[in-house]
């Protein structure tokens, strides 16, 4: 599936948050060609063990995290946090650098319909189901919007460790609080057995067993924009 946008329908671009390494989270060109933006290179914001990476291929303006690291940029709380997953870009590398998500928090309240209070918002990145996410959820309280990871799940023997299948990711999206999800990590490239299109169709059984409205977890259509 093609990019929804061309790097010239792009805005500026201020940070860049990248989950790990795998081909499919980390892509050369684009990161190079994102760097070339005009107005200045974004900061990339990166595992612990990629910033060497980057500067072989000639991108610096890079901040790499551990686990439970945080940074500040224009008022904004960056947390690197962990998740059930794996790196490796080559058959020597397994391990060799961190993966994770992302937990970003304004520090100061934002206008809001029915009250003033900060906003946050997780990036799951790629994950199995794990203790994670409760710790993540007692450390941050709740979010107003996460994105989460339903695809690439099948045969379960195989993918349990590493990807998340809709069902669990409906735990997920119950054990960080959040108001509301985004599913991610579907329908561009085929990883996986399941039909590319199923991810969509077994989100919404799950959400109906869960007894969670559908308008609380979403997918959208590529190139769909969705205002909250």
């Amino acid at each position: 599936m093609p990019p929804a946008l061309d790097y010239s329908e792009l805005p500026h671009i201020d940070v860049v948050l990248i989950s790990h390494n795998h081909y499919d989270h980390l892509d050369k060109a684009t990161v190079l060609k994102l760097n070339e933006q005009a107005g200045g290179a974004p900061l990339f914001l990166v595992p612990l063990g990629i910033k060497s990476w980057m500067a072989d291929i000639g991108i610096t303006n890079v901040q790499e995290l551990d686990w439970w690291e945080k940074t500040v940029i224009k008022g904004l709380n960056f947390n690197f946090v962990p998740v059930q997953h794996w790196s490796a870009r080559g058959l020597t590398d397994r391990f060799k650098t961190l993966w994770g998500g992302w937990a970003v928090q304004t520090q100061n309240a934002v206008a809001h319909p029915d009250k003033n209070k900060p906003f946050s918002f997780l990036f799951a990145g790629d994950t199995g189901f794990s203790k994670d996410f409760e710790d993540i959820g007692k450390r941050f309280g709740s979010f107003e919007l996460a994105l989460l990871p339903i695809g690439a799940y099948a045969p379960r023997w195989f993918m349990k460790a590493q990807h998340v299948d809709p069902g669990e990711a409906v735990k997920i999206h119950q054990n960080v609080h959040a108001g509301r999800s985004i599913a991610i990590h579907w329908g561009t490239f085929e990883l996986s057995d399941e039909s590319i299109d199923e991810p969509p169709k077994a989100l919404e059984q799950e959400l109906k067993k869960a007894n969670i409205p559908a308008d609380r977890f979403v997918t959208v259509k590529h190139g769909e924009m969705m205002l909250f």
